[in-house]
């Protein structure tokens, strides 16, 4: 019963690590991907209105179509 139980709770622990990875690659895709597009030019010791604003919108874009693929794959399983 032991070996069942140990088992699971592995399960559960890799699932969790996998889960953990996943959102560190999407925070580091999501924050590549939006500073390339917003920042044009080198920044100063803060963000301009116009960067803050489509690093804001980039980043809502990028979250929402995330949310979308992973329910499509979640559909077809």
């Amino acid at each position: 019963m032991a070996g069942i139980e140990n088992s699971q709770e592995l399960q559960r622990f890799l699932e969790q690590e996998k889960q953990k990875a996943m959102i560190s690659e999407m925070v580091g895709k999501l924050t590549s991907v939006c500073w390339d597009k917003c920042i044009t030019g080198t920044p100063g010791s803060k963000f301009s209105s116009s960067e803050t604003s489509c690093l804001t919108s980039c980043a809502q874009r990028y979250m929402d179509m995330s949310i979308i693929i992973m329910k499509r794959f979640q559909s077809m399983q």
